[in-house]
């Protein structure tokens, strides 16, 4: 069984910084492309950020030069640096990819979801 748990959310002044974290345990064989989501209250679940097997990353325009996606292949972790925050970006952040999971001799591959870390911004 494969899991993904963010951590790292909270209240932050608007300027600020937080680090999330996604962490993944359970059998895993390897992560492969990974992503952070976000919605907010009212609106779509939008794409943050994706950072690829290879470490080749994307940005929302949104957050294009604010937001950083990393990834720590060792520790199966893959992190999102937010700074300059603004108030609107807050929002429930979500860690979401494809990972590759060991099942008996097989490795099979399959989308997960995290459970959502909250963030919020104040003005």
């Amino acid at each position: 069984q494969v899991q993904l748990v963010e951590s790292g959310g909270g209240l932050v002044q608007a300027g600020g910084s937080l680090r999330l974290s996604c962490a993944a345990s359970g059998s895993i064989a390897k992560l492969n492309a990974m992503g952070w989501h976000r919605q907010a209250p009212g609106k779509q679940r939008e794409l943050v950020a994706t950072i690829s097997s290879g470490g080749n990353t994307n940005y929302a325009d949104s957050v294009k030069g604010r937001f950083t996606v990393s990834r720590d292949n060792a520790k199966n972790t893959v992190y999102l640096q937010m700074s300059s925050l603004k108030p609107e970006d807050t929002a429930v952040y979500y860690c979401a990819g494809d990972i590759s999971a060991y099942s008996g001799l097989y490795v099979y591959s399959k989308n997960y979801w995290g459970q959502g870390t909250q963030v919020t911004v104040s003005s």
